[in-house]
């Protein structure tokens, strides 16, 4: 991050109170979760507990990349258009090349950032084990109960074949996309927090004791189903 023409870094501002995440959020499911943890890792939160740290600067460089994967007219742009600016458009516009979002959080207390981008070749360039794969079904809104059960069974399958963890949402209606994108941004924060610890950089972030033990309390996911895309 770069300072100003005073060399002062400048604070970013003020975060939206409905992207603070204070506990470990669950999973969708635990029949497509290769997550199945409660809470944060021991070494995570152990390192929010020195406030002196937690206006440094390299806290509010934290970023990580979440890149939206699928076919055409699956849901991409309306997942992240109901999470990011919670609207939903009913006419459907083809998404030209790459665009991105990017959406602050605090995460116990420390700045988080997550580009949201779509891109279709992007598996491609990354290594299997250096990021989480989600599988997510939207437009769950669009099927009756029964088969939106049956479809979420194959989905499951699928998502274990995959080594993905599996969401159920609707950009319609908003079921699930903040469970969902908060489960992103709590999984990416935490290992962006252990790899910097690996690193070497400052292993104290945050404000002390600000992780917390208990679940997320969050609307449980239900167990309907939808159509399938992958994003």
């Amino acid at each position: 991050m770069q300072g100003n023409r005073n060399g002062m870094i400048p604070f970013p501002p003020p975060i939206s109170r409905d992207r603070v995440i204070w506990e470990f959020p669950k999973c969708y499911t635990p029949n497509a979760s290769l997550q199945l943890k409660k809470d944060w890792d021991i070494q995570a939160k152990a390192a929010c507990k020195d406030g002196a740290a937690r206006h440094q600067p390299w806290d509010r460089q934290r970023m990580s990349k979440v890149v939206v994967v699928g076919d055409l007219n699956v849901g991409k742009t309306c997942l992240i258009n109901r999470f990011c600016k919670d609207v939903f458009e009913r006419d459907y516009k083809a998404t030209i090349g790459v665009d991105f979002e990017i959406e602050r959080f605090e995460v116990s207390g420390v700045p988080f950032s997550l580009q949201i981008q779509w891109l279709e070749e992007a598996i491609r360039e990354n290594e299997p084990d250096s990021c989480f794969i989600f599988l997510v079904g939207t437009k769950n809104d669009l099927l009756p109960l029964d088969e939106r059960q049956r479809t979420e069974k194959d989905a499951i399958r699928i998502a274990t074949e995959m080594h993905a963890e599996f969401w159920a949402v609707s950009a319609k209606t908003g079921e699930n996309v903040q469970g969902f994108f908060f489960r992103v941004a709590a999984l990416a924060f935490e290992k962006c927090v252990l790899k910097a610890m690996e690193n070497g950089l400052p292993a104290s972030i945050g404000h002390g004791g600000s992780i917390r033990s208990d679940c997320a309390n969050l609307e449980k996911a239900s167990p309907q189903d939808m159509k399938r895309g992958c994003c």
